[in-house]
């Protein structure tokens, strides 16, 4: 029963999205900024990458969601995430923060805990991190080296229940659902917790797959709750991941093969290859 409705929820959203095309601005780094766009288009939305903090306010006004990333940080960059922010939460259109590199820069925790210090209550709001990233948010130092997670802090069966517990927390604590990624995807928006087993080694061996979810998830969160577009955000570029890995030669052809499985998906793909318990 709870296969059939999480397959007719993503059904949804993914149709909807094509439907309606939303327009998705995405505050990001440059390093995945082309692949992100292209992301977004095919899933069928409208990519707009606009970063300057003179502008960002009136574009994310006629967004349907917001897509936000830390990686790469700028001086610009940081004041357009927390304009852009507080703007969509004052409209309550939907936004995702991916906290890339808050558990190695403190500078870039203090950015996130500005941000969730204009925090509007209700607004759909989703904390995408790994598990190194979410344990900084959470209280802990910023001790990890670069933007990788701490091999000890990957979910394993020996740490799952101090995992799940710990993103529930994190989700309780800022009134938002939580996207924990990794090899095993987490999402719970404190009290429901889904983990997704879809995905490929070679989706870590390129950059920017964390940044591709990051929008993918803003595009459905567009035309869907959170915690559904979250896991299906996560279920769709795994396979993507998967159905490319079967096709290439090294990671410049996955890179073709994974944007050409996207963008060709169909339902029966999902239903045959969805992992999600």
């Amino acid at each position: 029963m709870f296969r059939d409705q999480m397959l007719e929820e993503i059904y949804q959203i993914r149709s909807a999205v094509q439907e309606k095309a939303p327009l998705i601005h995405c505050i990001t780094n440059p390093i995945s900024i082309h692949d992100c766009a292209n992301v977004v288009l095919a899933a069928g939305g409208r990519p707009m990458m606009a970063e300057h903090p003179a502008e960002v306010e009136e574009i994310t006004a006629t967004a349907g969601a917001l897509a936000l990333n830390l990686g790469n940080i700028t001086d610009a960059r940081k004041a357009s995430i927390l304009i852009a922010g507080k703007a969509a939460m004052r409209r309550e259109i939907p936004v995702i923060l991916d906290m890339v590199g808050i558990g190695c820069s403190h500078f870039r925790k203090e950015i996130t805990e500005e941000f969730l210090g204009q925090r509007i209550p209700g607004a759909p709001l989703i904390l995408k991190g790994n598990m190194s990233e979410l344990k900084a948010l959470a209280g802990g130092g910023c001790s990890v080296s670069g933007v990788d997670v701490d091999p000890k802090d990957v979910l394993s069966e020996t740490n799952r229940e101090e995992t799940i517990r710990l993103a529930k927390t994190v989700a309780n604590t800022w009134g938002a659902v939580v996207l924990a990624s990794g090899k095993t995807d987490l999402v719970t928006d404190g009290r429901e917790v889904h983990l997704i087993d879809n995905g490929c080694e070679m989706m870590g061996r390129i950059t920017g797959t964390g940044c591709m979810l990051n929008v993918l998830t803003a595009a459905y969160m567009s035309v869907g709750k959170p915690m559904t577009a979250a896991v299906a955000a996560c279920v769709v570029l795994g396979i993507s991941g998967e159905m490319a890995a079967g096709q290439c030669r090294g990671t410049g052809s996955f890179q073709i093969a994974f944007q050409d499985a996207l963008s060709c998906m169909k339902d029966e793909d999902i239903r045959e290859r969805m992992r999600v318990s």
